[in-house]
């Protein structure tokens, strides 16, 4: 009986923590597509001076919705020389939101129950920053 509940204890610290831990694994997805499309972002602006597409030749790297993981990648905002790229979480990374500008200003505007969100940054663990 005592290893019984010795066993219910440890389940009940360890199986919350590895949630945590995988869905800290799942955040990732999102920001580094969000990094990689930027990048991309400014490698189109070099080449045209312009974030948005040129005609159909040169296609902007935001012009079509991306996935990664179980996140959705677009681009709300969208001008010439302008753009906010957003990674919007589904299923277990529901309610996360992260965002980065042309300017490289990184945001969590949204996270998941439980979860504090990083003023200053991107969220990367339970705690915040």
């Amino acid at each position: 009986m005592i290893t019984v509940a010795i066993i219910g204890i440890l389940a009940a610290v360890a199986i919350p923590n590895y949630r945590d831990y995988v869905l800290r694994g799942q955040l990732v997805d999102a920001q580094n597509a969000l990094s990689a499309l930027r990048a991309n972002m400014e490698r189109h602006f070099q080449d045209n001076r312009d974030y948005q597409s040129i005609g159909t030749t040169f296609i902007s790297p935001c012009a079509a919705p991306a996935a990664a993981g179980s996140f959705a990648i677009s681009c709300p905002t969208l001008t010439a020389t302008t753009f906010t790229a957003q990674a919007v979480g589904s299923g277990p990374t529901n309610g996360f939101t992260f965002t980065v500008d042309q300017l490289n200003v990184r945001a969590t505007t949204g996270v998941g129950a439980g979860w504090t969100r990083c003023t200053t940054g991107w969220t990367t663990r339970k705690s915040g920053c």
